[in-house]
């Protein structure tokens, strides 16, 4: 499932290639077309991430709520728009841009109301200028469960998924199994503030790095990572491995239904 920095990065390339601009709004899967043809021909007013949730501004008060799951796709590209495949839930198409979603877990038309409580019911999202990481500390300080599983609660921070979960406990040294509660509020601030950083730099280069300068291939003269998913990491599906900083044995269980991968030699605060 793309993580938040995804999403942020999507609702850029939407505005800057439909923001102000009247769209052919098609739904040639058919699951999409009662509200695809509402909008035809309307401007894209605004386009906003929150967590892992895409919302695509249309006239006053019209929202079309992407949330692509597991198996959601978005395809950028240039027109002419060639005939679309019957797996297209939603097409927007101008004369010089088209753009295609297949797969998404929602793709549906929704009121200011109804946007209103998708954000009430998620928590601060590190990329938006409205976050309050306090609020989200409120809710970890006063749990016991692992830091690893609040980190992925989207209730509790929005955005956060199993790479930069797995990525800021290490960079900070942070035994993923501490309860919430354990937590310091330096501690929580410091990886806030880390999460900030790394999610920005994730949509700046729309891939996922969290090793620190002198931790890349060419400053450890180490081979580059060669993975689907791109990007220096320094645990992330990185298990049995050895550790780039400890040379220990990087660690895999399970946790809360996904994979945690980390260094039980770094972190053991």
């Amino acid at each position: 499932m793309p993580e938040g920095h995804t999403i942020h990065r999507l609702a850029q390339d939407y505005g800057a290639a439909f923001g102000g601009r009247a769209a052919r709004v098609t739904s040639p899967q058919g699951k999409f077309t009662d509200a695809a043809a509402l909008l035809d021909g309307s401007e894209l007013t605004t386009a906003e991430a929150h967590g892992k949730h895409l919302f695509l501004g249309f006239r006053a008060a019209e929202w079309i709520h992407i949330h692509l799951g597991l198996f959601g796709k978005v395809n950028f590209g240039d027109a002419p728009a060639p005939p679309p495949t019957d797996t297209v839930r939603l097409r927007l198409a101008n004369d010089t841009t088209y753009v295609d979603l297949r797969g998404p877990t929602t793709c549906a038309l929704i009121t200011d109301t109804e946007k209103g409580a998708i954000h009430d019911r998620l928590g601060p999202d590190p990329l938006r200028p409205d976050a309050d990481p306090s609020a989200a500390y409120r809710r970890v300080s006063r749990s016991r469960t692992t830091i690893a599983a609040l980190l992925m609660d989207q209730k509790i921070i929005a955005g956060v998924g199993n790479v930069y979960r797995a990525e800021v406990l290490f960079r900070h040294g942070i035994d993923p199994y501490r309860t919430g509660k354990d937590l310091t509020p330096r501690e929580w601030d410091a990886l806030w503030t880390d999460l900030v950083d790394l999610m920005r730099e994730g949509v700046r280069n729309n891939r996922i790095d969290t090793v620190r300068p002198e931790h890349t291939p060419e400053a450890m003269g180490r081979p580059p990572r060669v993975d689907d998913h791109g990007g220096e990491v320094y645990v992330y599906r990185r298990a049995n491995l050895p550790c780039h900083i400890c040379g220990g044995e990087i660690r895999t269980a399970d946790l809360a239904a996904r994979n945690l991968f980390w260094c039980p030699v770094c972190q053991n605060s």
